[in-house]
């Protein structure tokens, strides 16, 4: 009936399993399955949204963003990140997805192959093929990280591109400063450009957070408020690479976007250069939260990486399993959510009260 009608790129994709099961969920269910903090936003950071609109700054900003934002970030990068940018290298925009979708966008022609982590988050193998391009699932290691050797082995005439993680949604993997280095040099021995999404930066456990760009021109850094500082319905996200990479994307960013919205602009420069006592606070709670979590599977036998990073628990089930919890009302994402390399795993999100996470325990060990 609709043949012909719509987008063959865009009718092959379905809706984000995640989003499937966060709006399908009742209001009563124990929610572990959205990758949002349960914390407020800063009051600094709201503020600065309220004194922008007072002022009337309402209207369109300077397509790449503010000068002052772009500032702020630019040192942000040097210094968190070793990252030597500067702000006319940064574009800021609506959340993280807009920044993938402007990098993927800038690189991918039809047919083009896009490297990615299996299982891996869900909206790089749906964006690449929105761009006609074609994913390439490249399969974890044991303790569920990417490791560069298995991207090597999968690169073709055809690859473009590669995208790293970390930590990883879903897995909680953090990948070393080794591998870092690692697809630093993948992304120059075979010139191809490496997309480093970093917005679980703030929540490591164990290790440490290392850009790959430190090392590579070759590299698009893609992150964003949102889970930072609890600022996810805020849409605020921004890359940065080098100029090349920069003037593609900005073109893409000016027609799908223009500008990202200019409160949630002045908002994010109060997250930036503000205190990170809220992000510390948040870390140690998401901590807690993930050992009682790793303590209550292992107590009935489900076998669980410890995630060293973000704020999700990716442990071995049988397939029905997270069906049976959802029909109880424990909302988790089942693994084939995020690849065919996640089947038998289930998605826990942590980010959530520890009042629910031993409520929803409860129920996981009756439902065993």
């Amino acid at each position: 009936m609709f043949a012909g009608k719509f987008s063959q790129r865009v009718h092959e994709i379905d809706i984000s399993g995640i989003r499937k099961i966060f709006e399908a969920a009742g209001s009563d269910a124990i929610n572990l399955g959205l990758g949002q903090p349960d914390f407020d936003t800063p009051e600094h950071v709201k503020k600065g949204a309220i004194d922008a609109i007072n002022e009337g700054f309402t209207g369109y900003t300077l397509g790449p963003g503010t000068i002052e934002l772009r500032e702020a970030l630019s040192k942000k990068f040097r210094e968190e990140n070793s990252i030597a940018t500067t702000p006319d290298d940064i574009i800021v925009t609506s959340g993280a997805s807009e920044g993938l979708e402007i990098a993927l966008a800038s690189l991918v022609n039809q047919g083009d192959e896009v490297l990615l982590a299996d299982p891996g988050f869900v909206s790089y193998s749906s964006l690449t093929g929105i761009m006609g391009g074609k994913s390439i699932g490249v399969p974890l290691s044991d303790d569920l990280r990417m490791q560069p050797e298995d991207v090597m082995e999968k690169i073709t005439s055809k690859t473009k591109a590669f995208i790293v993680n970390s930590p990883s949604n879903p897995t909680g993997a953090v990948q070393t400063e080794k591998d870092m280095k690692g697809f630093a040099e993948i992304a120059d021995d075979y010139n191809l450009a490496l997309i480093s999404d970093e917005v679980y930066e703030h929540f490591i456990y164990e290790g440490e957070h290392v850009s790959p760009a430190r090392y590579s021109d070759n590299v698009i850094t893609v992150n964003a408020t949102s889970k930072t500082y609890a600022m996810t319905g805020w849409r605020l996200g921004y890359v940065t690479a080098s100029s090349e990479y920069i003037q593609q994307m900005l073109k893409v960013h000016q027609y799908v976007q223009a500008c990202a919205c200019s409160i949630s602009q002045r908002a994010a420069l109060e997250a930036i250069q503000g205190p990170l006592d809220p992000v510390v606070h948040m870390r140690e709670e998401f901590k807690k939260r993930r050992d009682v979590l790793l303590e209550g599977l292992n107590d009935m036998g489900i076998k669980c990486h410890k995630p060293a990073g973000a704020f999700y628990a990716f442990p071995e089930v049988e397939p029905e399993y997270a069906q049976q919890l959802i029909s109880k009302g424990v909302v988790v994402v089942p693994g084939e959510a995020f690849g065919e390399g996640g089947t038998g795993h289930m998605r826990i999100s942590y980010a959530t009260s520890m009042q629910n996470i031993k409520k929803a325990m409860e129920i996981m060990k009756e439902t065993l």
